[in-house]
């Protein structure tokens, strides 16, 4: 089966982030014991692992592009675009330093410390790993149930439909039955 906690993480993390930007105005200001207790939570979460590919990913697009435009050069583009890649990676700490902030005006220290906690346990640890296929596995559930249900639904309406207009009844809407006569 396909391992999904890194998706998990990252929907998760945006979830987070996006609530963090959409919440109300909250102070600018976190206090250390707010960024420590933040990092602890993101580490314990892997919160920002999504985004270690990004730059990679940027070099080898970069990279892409100008071997395309120049393919003589591409040794020489490979080396300068690795070389400045390498020179941007300590900005990863930026990213990190971003997260944590937004992590520390959502949460309180303690719920932090809860989190990371619980993260850190066998329990929490199982959760990330396990949890994707769990869910997952619930949606086939909820599918197969959802298919189910449709059906019973659609037959059960349809018989009652059916019985209530061969008897002449008024249909559910209230709606006559019988024909106006054509003009």
């Amino acid at each position: 089966m396909i391992n999904l906690a890194g998706l998990g993480r990252t929907v998760a993390a945006t979830a987070i982030i996006l609530s963090a930007v959409m919440a109300p105005a909250r102070a600018q200001d976190v206090t250390e014991d707010q960024i420590k207790a933040a990092r602890a939570a993101i580490a314990a979460i892997a919160a920002t692992n999504a985004f270690d590919n990004i730059l990679p990913n940027l070099a080898e697009r970069l990279k892409t592009t100008l071997i395309q435009s120049s393919p003589n050069y591409q040794e020489l583009i490979t080396k300068s675009v690795d070389d400045k890649a390498l020179e941007l990676a300590s900005r990863r700490s930026d990213l990190e330093r971003e997260a944590a902030t937004i992590y520390a005006k959502t949460f309180t220290v303690d719920e932090l410390n809860a989190i990371a906690a619980f993260y850190t346990s066998d329990a929490g640890k199982k959760l990330l790993n396990d949890g994707p296929i769990a869910q997952r596995e619930m949606i086939k559930a909820a599918d197969i149930w959802a298919a189910g249900v449709s059906r019973d639904l659609n037959a059960a309406a349809t018989k009652e439909l059916g019985a209530t207009l061969n008897a002449g009844q008024q249909p559910i809407d209230g709606a006559a039955t019988t024909e106006k006569p054509a003009e």
